[in-house]
């Protein structure tokens, strides 16, 4: 059986050993080692990378009890001189010691128990038995988590008997009875945990909870440790000084300017509707001008739903079909006010499919979109000829 030297200690980062089997499967290429520092998937821990032989270890994961290692080829002899990616050994310490950190906070301060815990590759999450985490409860739990930081308490593991065990204030019991590891935070917590962890919780460097939300009767908190909550902060100070510079304000009133940006750009989008509205009922006489049979009309710069409301509006003034074409959108949107005979909706199923077009509607409007410009210009000419009896 391979030594699991993880076990042992998580600061090991290269080490000498022996490859005791190769195995070659239809997924892939593994290894054991006569002893090996890899850990495994397991605990919702995601498994260390790094290379043997300067192979890169692909992933790392327990079968029977064996540490089996997936490799990107096959290694040559069997020396195997094993070396770990460590920052992302130490992101899973810092991300691990900090989620039991976290935990015993939540449970001391307001009796929420975790049920889950997930460290991803872009944050973590715990699961807790409460619904009652409202924003000021999460304040409290942060500030306190971080002061438990701050004391720097020391970190243990260690095996234990049965014996031994029932002797311990366990956070719950284990589901394994033999090789039972038991991590420490001093004056904190004993959890029953077989991942890797830092030596004391000063190394976590700081706990940053970013929200909670709902999920299956338990609340969901969102959060980072050390180096990952260190790069937050870096991204929020550069989102901040952004804004800063754009608004051209300090960081403590960039709220009020953007709320006052909202009130002016609200008002923007008012007075450009009443611009919008007079200007389509002055198009909407001048496209009345002149037809007898249909209105047919190609725009450069209307959007889809700018053209349903000038339809709109045309049709409330005309009997008369209208049938409108955005060049820029290669969209097409047939309407009238009901009194012609023709329904908008069956003409395009009718006729899109030759057209490469995709749409439809009701009897009153319709509207098409085109795979280029072409399809939707053929169309265009199409229904003109077909609304005009040509």
């Amino acid at each position: 059986m391979t030594k699991k030297l993880y076990y042992e200690t998580a600061y090991l980062k290269e080490w000498q050993t022996t490859i005791i089997e190769k195995i070659e499967r239809e997924d892939g290429i593994y290894v054991l080692l006569e002893e090996t520092a890899f850990y495994p998937h397991g605990g919702g821990q995601p498994c260390d990378a790094g290379e043997i032989n300067g192979i890169p270890v692909l992933d790392v994961f327990l079968e029977e009890d064996e540490v089996l290692h997936k490799l990107d080829r096959m290694p040559e002899g069997t020396s195997a001189n094993c070396k770990i990616d460590w920052q992302l050994r130490f992101d899973h310490m810092q991300q691990h010691s900090g989620q039991h950190l976290l935990s015993a906070v939540c449970r001391e301060l307001f009796e929420a128990n975790t049920v889950s815990f997930h460290l991803g590759t872009d944050y973590c999450t715990i699961d807790v038995d409460t619904l009652d985490l409202e924003p000021s409860k999460l304040a409290v739990i942060e500030t306190e988590v971080n002061r438990k930081i701050y004391e720097n308490r020391s970190i243990s593991s260690y095996l234990v008997t049965p014996e031994e065990l029932a002797q311990l204030p366990l956070v719950k019991q284990p589901k394994v009875t033999k090789d039972i590891r038991i991590v420490e935070i001093n004056g904190v917590e004993y959890n029953a945990c077989g991942g890797t962890h830092v030596s004391s919780t000063g190394e976590i460097g700081m706990i940053k909870l970013l929200k909670a939300e709902k999920q299956k009767g338990n609340t969901r908190i969102y959060f980072l440790c050390g180096f990952r909550a260190l790069a937050e902060f870096n991204v929020n100070v550069r989102i901040l000084g952004a804004l800063s510079s754009k608004f051209n304000t300090g960081k403590d009133e960039i709220m009020d300017r953007i709320e006052k940006w909202e009130l002016e750009h609200k008002q923007v989008q008012t007075e450009l509707t009443e611009l919008k509205e007079k200007l389509d009922e002055y198009l909407a006489q001048e496209l009345l001008v002149d037809h007898l049979d249909a209105i047919a009309h190609q725009f450069n710069d209307k959007s889809l739903k700018d053209m349903q409301s000038l339809a709109t509006k045309v049709a409330s003034k005309t009997d008369l079909p209208i049938l409108f074409m955005s060049t820029s959108e290669n969209k097409v949107v047939f309407a009238h006010n009901g009194q012609y005979a023709q329904s908008c909706g069956a003409f395009f199923k009718a006729h899109l499919g030759s057209f490469n077009g995709k749409g439809g509607g009701s009897d009153k409007m319709a509207q098409a979109g085109f795979s280029s410009g072409e399809d939707a210009m053929d169309f265009y000419k199409f229904a003109v000829a077909q609304l005009r009896g040509n």
